[in-house]
C-alpha cells in the first residue's frame, strides 16, 4: 500500500482505539464485581485488535449476523489496559474479546479469562479470529484458512543475512542448532501447537458455503503474481492469482512483522523443520502460539478443553513482493486491497462456523468433537504423542520423521530423529 494509505490506516486503527478509550468511560452493563452469576459461554471469539473485533461488534450490511455482542460488557481483571471488557449475547452464549497485539498481550489476555471467575469455560470452544499475511506459494488475498498447526518463529538464533555463515541460505537457525536444517537442540514448549482436525474440518465445512469478499484493489494486485516458470506453462504463484476461498492451512507465529522474500522461505523452513515436515506455512501472524499456550495450560488443568480450539485466520496483505517490486515496497507503497475484505470474511465464515455450533449444541457439540489425531504441544503435555519434537518427554517417546539431513560443522550426520541424537553426541550432549 502507499505510504499515505499505510498512514491513513494507521490513523484508523488510532481512531478505532480511541473509540474503545470511549467505552471504556462509559458505565458496563454489568462488571465482574457486581455479577452473582457465572456465565457459560458456548463460543468465544478471541481478537487481537480493533478492526477485528469491530467485524463483529458492528457488522454494517452483514446478512445472519449472530445477536448482538454488546448486551453484557464484563470487566476483567488482567486483561489488556485498552480493552478490558469482555462482550457477550445477553444469553451468553457467545462473546467476544480483544487480547492486544503480540504475543505478550495475547498471553496475558488469555490467562486472565482462564483465572476469571465469571466464566465457565469447560464446554466452551474457542474461535481465534484474526487477519494474517499469506505465503503465496499457497494462497492469496482475503482466503481464510483453518489450522491444525501453529508454528513459532521467534525462537531461533539469527545472524544478519549480511554477516551469516558461508553456505547458509537463511540467517535463522534453531535454539541449541549450528544449522538451519538441524532441529533445535532447546526447546522450550512453545515451538508448536497441534489442534483437533475432526474440529477444524467440521468448522471448515460450515464455512465453506460462504460467498467471500474480494476488492476491486485485490483482483488488479494479484495478477502481479501471474509469472511463468521456465520449465512450465503453469504460473509459479498459482495459489497467489485465484478468487479467495476457504482453506486449510497452517499458520507461523512472529511478532516481528517480516516482509521479503528471503525471510518468507526462512519462515517456510522453520514450520516444515519445526514440524517434522507435518506443517506447511500458508499465513503469518503475532499472537497465536501465545493464546495457545494460555489455552493449553488452562485445558492440563481441566479449566477448559483444548479439543475446542478453532484457529481461523484471512489474508490482508502478501508476505513477500512480486519481482516487479522490492520488499521495502510490499510494506510500505503498493496498495495490495486485502485488508478489508479479509475482515469481512472473517466475521462471514466465523458467524457460520458459530451459529453451527449453537444450532446442533444439544446432539453434536455440547458433548465435545473428539480428536482423531495428536492435539497439544511439543512436551505432550495433555497426553499423546507428537509427531513433532526431538525427544522423549517423560513417557512420550515421539517419532521424529525424516526432514532433511542434519549437519554438524558442515558434516551431515544423519536425518530426522536419528540426526538429531547424533547431533547431540557430535556437540557432547
Amino acid at each position: 500500500m502507499k505510504f499515505s494509505s499505510l498512514l491513513s490506516l494507521l490513523l484508523g486503527v488510532e481512531v478505532c482505539t480511541a473509540s474503545w478509550f470511549q467505552r471504556r468511560a462509559t458505565p458496563s452493563v454489568s462488571n465482574i464485581q457486581e455479577r452473582d452469576t457465572i456465565i457459560a459461554p458456548k463460543v468465544i471469539i478471541i481478537t487481537m485488535f480493533p478492526p477485528e473485533a469491530d467485524a463483529w461488534l458492528h457488522p454494517a450490511n452483514v446478512s445472519n449476523s449472530i445477536d448482538t455482542l454488546l448486551a453484557q460488557n464484563i470487566t476483567v481483571p488482567g486483561f489488556a489496559p485498552l480493552y478490558p471488557k469482555i462482550h457477550c449475547q445477553a444469553s451468553g452464549e457467545a462473546c467476544l474479546l480483544i487480547t492486544g497485539e503480540g504475543e505478550i498481550n495475547a498471553a496475558s489476555t488469555i490467562t486472565s479469562l482462564v483465572h476469571s471467575t465469571a466464566f465457565d469455560l469447560r464446554h466452551t470452544y474457542f474461535l481465534i479470529s484474526g487477519i494474517a499475511g499469506v505465503n503465496p506459494n499457497q494462497g492469496t488475498l482475503a482466503d481464510v484458512i483453518f489450522a491444525k498447526f501453529s508454528v513459532q518463529f521467534g525462537l531461533q538464533y539469527e545472524f544478519d543475512a549480511r554477516e551469516m555463515p558461508k553456505g547458509w541460505n537463511t540467517g535463522y537457525a534453531g535454539l541449541g542448532a549450528n544449522h538451519p536444517d538441524m532441529y533445535p537442540t532447546a526447546t522450550y514448549g512453545t515451538e508448536v501447537f497441534e489442534l483437533n482436525t475432526n474440529l477444524r474440518d467440521i468448522a471448515l465445512g460450515f464455512a465453506s458455503s460462504a460467498t467471500l469478499i474480494d476488492s476491486p484493489e485485490s483482483v488488479k494486485y494479484r495478477a502481479n503474481y501471474n509469472l511463468q516458470t521456465a520449465a512450465k506453462s503453469t504460473p509459479k504463484f498459482k495459489q497467489a492469482i485465484r478468487k479467495p476461498a476457504v482453506k486449510k492451512g497452517d499458520v507461523m507465529c512472529s511478532d516481528v512483522y517480516y516482509t521479503g522474500t528471503l525471510l518468507g522461505e526462512s519462515a517456510e523452513n522453520t514450520t516444515r523443520l519445526y514440524s517434522n515436515g507435518s506443517a506447511t506455512y500458508y499465513m503469518t501472524a503475532q499472537e497465536d502460539n501465545a493464546t495457545l499456550e494460555a489455552l493449553l495450560r488452562g485445558a492440563a488443568h481441566k479449566v477448559l478443553d483444548f479439543s475446542r480450539v478453532i484457529l481461523m485466520r484471512s489474508a490482508a496483505n502478501f508476505d513477500r513482493p512480486h519481482p516487479a517490486i522490492t520488499s521495502y515496497d510490499n510494506l510500505y507503497t503498493v496498495v495490495q486491497g486485502g485488508f478489508g475484505s479479509s475482515l469481512k470474511n472473517l466475521q462471514i465464515t466465523g458467524t457460520l462456523v458459530i451459529r453451527g455450533i449453537i444450532n446442533e449444541w444439544s446432539t453434536r457439540f455440547e458433548q465435545g468433537i473428539k480428536p482423531s489425531n495428536y492435539i497439544g504441544d511439543i512436551f505432550g503435555t495433555l497426553g499423546g504423542t507428537p509427531e513433532f519434537g526431538p525427544y522423549i518427554v517423560g513417557n512420550n517417546p515421539v517419532q521424529g520423521r525424516d526432514v532433511g539431513a542434519v549437519t554438524v560443522a558442515g558434516n551431515p550426520v544423519g536425518k530426522g530423529k536419528s540426526g538429531y541424537h547424533a547431533a547431540l553426541r557430535a556437540q557432547g550432549f
